[in-house]
């Protein structure tokens, strides 16, 4: 294989962080993508991250040129119910990305949102910023709007503040709170930090409860406020430094 001259210097960065801050991906499905072998360097398909590249270097993905990175960007989406949050779907269902305003850059979404989920979805130009945001590490918390089918019991809600295991998933400490009853549906207002993978939606199960709507009001910092449901609306630079703080 030809050797780029960039590879194992310690200049330059490495392949996969820049296809993530170009937008490409996250830095985890870069890596995919190079295993896969759809990635090229000066007309070189890669077959290992395992290198650096220079800001001259120039790179393919399927045979199609990335663009420098831009400069870091983030936006706030209200995403409706029934689009899935992925930019391909197997079964053609209506993607966030499919959905967005005309003039978008290529984005990729700080976690997910499910089909049946709707609210906050943050979008970034940066694959790096991605992954690091949605990390519990973060410490970022989400909150959100949850309306359950059943009669909530609010020692049992109360203790899920110590964290539980469900079906031998550990889930973290979780606040929730019943916010009002009407009927058989009840509304809760539910902050978590994880956010694992339909992680609210099993909790309520393992209570006896079924979740029929679920919104996402926050993320962090970051508010849906009144954003209307389908809508972007992007976080202006010296608010986005501002928050990210030493996370830059």
């Amino acid at each position: 294989m030809k050797k780029h001259k960039t590879q194992d210097a310690a200049t330059g960065e490495r392949i996969a962080k820049r296809l993530a801050r170009a937008g490409v991906a996250s830095r985890r499905g870069a890596e995919k993508l190079i295993a896969e072998g759809r990635v090229a360097v000066d007309g070189v398909v890669l077959s290992s991250p395992a290198l650096n590249v220079s800001p001259a270097a120039h790179i393919t993905v399927d045979g199609k040129p990335v663009s420098a990175p831009e400069r870091r960007r983030l936006w706030l989406y209200h995403k409706p119910r029934g689009l899935i949050t992925s930019h391909h779907d197997p079964q053609g269902r209506p993607t966030v990305f499919d959905a967005l305003p005309a003039g978008m850059p290529r984005v990729i979404s700080v976690g997910r949102l499910d089909v049946n989920s709707e609210g906050l979805l943050l979008l970034t130009n940066d694959g790096a910023l991605a992954r690091r945001l949605e990390l519990p590490q973060t410490g970022w918390r989400r909150r959100y709007k949850v309306r359950v089918f059943g009669t909530p019991d609010e020692a049992a809600l109360a203790a899920l503040a110590k964290g539980l295991t469900v079906e031998g998933v550990r889930y973290g400490p979780v606040a929730a709170r019943l916010e009002s009853c009407k009927g058989r549906n009840a509304w809760l207002s539910i902050t978590l930090r994880e956010g694992k993978n339909r992680e609210i939606r099993r909790i309520m199960e393992h209570l006896g409860l079924k979740v029929n709507r679920l919104i996402r009001l926050a993320f962090g910092p970051f508010q849906l406020g009144g954003l209307p449901a389908g809508e972007v609306r992007e976080v202006a630079g010296k608010i986005l430094a501002e928050q990210l703080g030493g996370r830059e």
